[in-house]
């Protein structure tokens, strides 16, 4: 996939889309069927993380890593069956593709990753001030090999992480103060939660 697509605008890239099974007569725009043509190896009608992990590149030449492909088929799999039709697919396709051109706005040296520098800017204006310790933390959770760069496939899962833990602290966070009180078990239920 390509650095094109729409612009993020008003749509909320942390959430599926909303809504049931498409109508029977729906249509997937030709690009989005053409990838999927090409994403889907087995030719089930079906697309899994593995084929969607062997379709994307990221900045670096490697294919995106197993977590965010999970995360991203999961995300757009209505029926939890580990897999997304060719309606889905066109959402995710959609998605991704918003993604790129958010990566790619903070990604000013075109080198295909960003460093601590741009990850603190991106979330800067996303609405986040995190510590350079906490950039640091996530940059390196994020990239083992010590590179000390994040990848795009890498941002995307560490921004649908992020809000994801938001949201979840926000519904506890009755005062508004950014504080809450939490039970290990609905701890461990958020955590879990929120990692796919």
């Amino acid at each position: 996939m390509s650095y094109s697509g729409g612009q993020p605008g008003g749509y909320n890239p942390y959430t599926p889309p909303p809504g049931a099974f498409p109508p029977q007569n729906a249509q997937v725009s030709p690009q989005a069927q053409q990838w999927f043509n090409m994403v889907d190896r087995d030719r089930s009608g079906k697309i899994n993380s593995n084929e969607l992990k062997a379709a994307l590149v990221n900045g670096r030449g490697e294919n995106f890593s197993d977590s965010a492909c999970k995360l991203m088929i999961s995300m757009f799999d209505k029926d939890a069956s580990g897999t997304i039709d060719i309606y889905e697919f066109e959402k995710l396709y959609e998605y991704i593709n918003q993604w790129l051109m958010v990566f790619k706005t903070y990604d000013r040296d075109g080198s295909g990753h960003i460093d601590e520098n741009e990850l603190t800017q991106a979330f800067t204006q996303m609405g986040f001030r995190f510590t350079p310790e906490f950039i640091n933390f996530l940059v390196k959770k994020s990239d083992p090999r010590e590179h000390k760069e994040v990848s795009v496939d890498q941002f995307i899962v560490l921004c649908v992480q992020i809000q994801r833990f938001t949201e979840a602290f926000r519904q506890r966070d009755s005062q508004q103060n950014g504080i809450i009180t939490i039970g290990f078990e609905d701890f461990l239920s958020i955590a879990i939660g929120c990692s796919y």
